[in-house]
């Protein structure tokens, strides 16, 4: 990412690598394995991962990859936690944040006593300064353009993420004996409990050190003297704050071992050494008394980006751990996985946050909505279940077949309460899965009357599914008299292609935050960073306002509901499925858990064993 972006280039990265927030479901609970063996106190477990550790600093535009994340809730620790039901849990051995009052909303943080960082300094309310800072975007006054490059003005801190929920604060107050932190919304906001984010992972008194001041006390009295960013009253950069937020966005990136103090840690594990590109080892955090307390005496991770060959490295026992993304999951790895169980191999598995979906572009040949229609009741959603998603199930989960089903909803998922209710009234039931071939043909030949109108369908030709979503729907929208053009063959920029909306007809997925609802405008709102297909309908614009501001969940949920019944009935697309989520473990591990979470299995890090 090159100077001069933001944190919404974060959004737009983060629709780039597919991984967005929708609202979330709670994931049907995977079966449980048979017995765990006997496990031990101490000992090391092999991890592989895609890709090699590259930042210490995994909240940034440059180190939020999924090793940096990995990596970073395994040494570090923080207010919250999020569970496989998707809930909110509070570790209240860290701190405690409450809401002391409503109007104006107003949350309070309190790190306990005796909370520190791996070199024996207190985690203090300087740490959560610096990372309100960082996060909310609320120094910057500078002017983007429309691919969020800096044209005038300052951007300092270069987060990765939404900051719109901490952009509407005041300038937050330290409690006199530093422990605490007060934070008052000008603006109420829904993601209030996570906005300050799941972990504290950067030190302040680092970051001032390197910044060329005194300490902690000192950058927060830099943090308080600094006025708010405004793009219409653009200021001269402050030098000072200037030299923390460069340092704060990429001072902590390092592919080596970095001078210790830039590898602190206040969580389980501390990173002991880091080989670059090979391999980094995390250690016991022998002073972490705020969580649950890790297991393992190491911990090593190794690199392998070729799937295949991390499932071979878990056969021939050179790995413990391996986690699958959902873009790598095939019928053929899962049959390899399966084979594998008389060899002690460990599957977990579960329904994931991730969704398939086809998307049509409200521009170009698919403009008039009967087009839309039209071309919706010829997707064999039924087909793609039975000939994509069910052969990416295990065998290991007796419930697979039960597991694989049509997704009827944008918004929820078939574990939360109001998907029932929501895929009976949002007008999925127009597009009935299993009738496609006997009614939805028909109907599409009606609404087109005659006409053959060319329509280019868009996907990663890497990823197998997608080649087979494509071929199946190419298929059915053929026998409607649809003429289709294939824009994902030889087209290995299929993401610029997407963002510049050079299709017709789009096969991708998302990836939905597991809490919160705040990212639901960044979709479907007019003009979105997000919004690929030119979706625009005012009343949609409205309520996902309101969605940001309602923080009731009653409230949120019918929201939602009205959001997925406007986007349905414009003929935005159609959910296909969600994706699993997969892990499998060797002889030598117990205790790794399935996690609907990007985290995958790290998730239950810190209850991971040794077995001999």
């Amino acid at each position: 990412m090159r100077p001069g972006r933001i944190s919404k280039v974060l959004a737009a990265a983060a629709a780039l690598a597919l991984a967005l927030s929708a609202c979330t479901g709670t994931p049907p609970a995977p079966e449980e394995s048979s017995a765990a063996p006997t496990a031990t106190e101490g000992g090391n477990v092999t991890v592989l991962e895609a890709a090699p550790f590259t930042s210490f600093n995994a909240a940034s535009v440059t180190g939020q990859t999924a090793t940096n994340t990995r990596i970073d809730a395994a040494t570090h620790s923080g207010f919250t936690t999020v569970d496989n039901d998707l809930k909110i849990v509070k570790n209240e051995q860290f701190g405690t944040y409450e809401k002391v009052k409503d109007n104006p909303l107003t949350v309070k943080y309190t790190i306990n006593d005796g909370v520190q960082w791996s070199d024996g300094a207190p985690v203090t309310a300087d740490d959560l300064m610096l990372q309100w800072a960082a996060l909310s975007g609320w120094y910057n006054d500078a002017v983007l353009d429309e691919n969020f490059a800096v044209t005038s003005g300052t951007a300092y801190f270069h987060a990765a993420g939404d900051h719109s929920g901490l952009a509407q604060t005041e300038r937050p107050v330290i409690s006199d004996d530093g422990k605490s932190l007060t934070l008052t919304y000008t603006t109420a906001y829904s993601d209030w409990e996570t906005a300050l984010g799941s972990t504290v992972s950067i030190p302040a008194h680092i970051v001032a050190v390197r910044a060329g001041l005194a300490d902690a006390p000192a950058l927060s009295s830099v943090l308080q003297s600094v006025q708010q960013g405004d793009p219409s009253k653009q200021a001269p950069p402050n030098p000072t704050l200037r030299k923390v937020a460069d340092f704060w966005n990429t001072g902590f990136d390092s592919r080596s071992m970095p001078n210790p103090s830039l590898a602190l840690s206040n969580g389980p594990y501390l990173v002991k050494g880091i080989t670059a590109d090979q391999e980094l080892v995390l250690t016991r955090n022998a002073d972490y008394a705020w969580g649950e307390m890790p297991k393992l005496d190491t911990l090593t991770v190794k690199y392998e980006s070729d799937t295949d060959k991390q499932i071979a490295a878990l056969q021939a026992g050179a790995a413990d751990v391996i986690s699958l993304s959902t873009t790598q999951n095939s019928a053929a790895r899962i049959s390899a996985l399966d084979a594998l169980n008389d060899d002690g191999v460990q599957i977990q598995q579960g329904q994931g946050l991730g969704f398939d979906q086809v998307v049509l572009n409200f521009k170009g040949v698919l403009a008039p909505p009967e087009l839309r229609q039209a071309f919706l009741h010829t997707v064999p959603r039924q087909e793609i279940i039975d000939e994509v998603a069910r052969p990416l199930i295990a065998d290991a989960d007796a419930n697979a077949e039960a597991d694989a089903e049509v997704l009827n909803s944008f918004v929820f998922r078939p574990g939360q309460a109001p998907y029932k209710e929501s895929s009976g009234s949002n007008g999925t039931k127009e597009f009935a899965a299993d009738l496609v071939e006997t009614e939805g043909i028909e109907q599409a030949k009606e609404l087109l009357d005659g006409a053959k109108p060319t329509v280019r369908i868009l996907y990663n030709q890497d990823d197998p599914e997608r080649v087979a979503q494509y071929q199946l729907i190419a298929a059915s929208a053929a026998k409607a008299g649809f003429t289709v053009a294939d824009a994902g063959k030889n087209s290995k920029e299929w993401v610029a292609a997407l963002k510049a909306g050079a299709f017709d007809v789009a096969l991708y997925g998302w990836i939905s935050n597991p809490t919160g609802s705040v990212q639901l405008p960044q979709i479907f709102r007019t003009g979105a960073v997000s919004n690929f297909n030119n979706f625009s309908n005012t009343v949609v614009d409205q309520l996902t306002e309101q969605l940001a501001l309602n923080p009731d969940d009653a409230k949120q949920n019918a929201l939602k509901m009205q959001i997925d019944k406007l986007v349905v009935e414009a003929g935005y697309g159609l959910p296909l499925f969600q994706r699993t989520t997969l892990s499998a473990t060797g002889k030598h591990v117990a205790g790794v858990k399935y996690s609907p979470l990007d985290i995958g299995p790290w998730q239950s890090v810190a209850a991971w064993a040794y077995v001999k």
